[in-house]
């Protein structure tokens, strides 16, 4: 057996909060909490706080790709669906949040964004790219795919 099939990721249950250690091996299968028994990964966004973006954030092994919002932003609500779809298609490889600006404003201005809807991808509070705009989920999933290898 490899060193890599050994490997856990650390995975922050979307629900309770929960650092839950899943084999690398065992991703794919997304798993439960350990705590509250939830789907880790149920293939659609959550949306984040600051003090649940700064838990995934500061725990998570899973890339983070986050959509920063506002509820009054057109092109906003126009890529929320295409948010939604991509997150269909990359968990658990990525784990999909949003963060509505207007009520975490904080989050924002710690990764100096102007404009949105912007999307990050950050690992280990790492910023690892961002897109700035709408985009379709084809778009986002190419993207994030590109930013990482998958």
């Amino acid at each position: 057996m490899s060193e890599a099939r050994n490997e856990t990721l650390i995975v922050v249950c979307p629900q309770c909060g929960t650092l839950n250690r899943v084999p690398q091996a065992r991703i794919a299968a997304g798993g439960r909490c350990g705590h509250c028994h939830a789907a880790l990964f149920d293939g659609r966004p959550i949306a984040l706080d600051s003090a649940r973006f700064e838990r995934f954030l500061a725990n998570s092994d899973v890339p983070l790709l986050v959509d920063l919002w506002a509820p009054w932003c057109g092109p906003c609500r126009m890529m929320a669906p295409h948010f939604e779809r991509a997150a269909a298609a990359l968990e658990p490889r990525f784990k999909l949040v949003k963060v509505n600006i207007d009520e975490e404003p904080e989050v924002a201005r710690r990764f100096g964004v102007h404009s949105i809807p912007t999307v990050l991808l950050l690992l280990h509070g790492r910023e690892l790219g961002r897109l700035a705009g709408a985009h379709s989920a084809a778009e986002l999933v190419r993207w994030a795919e590109s930013r990482i290898g998958a």
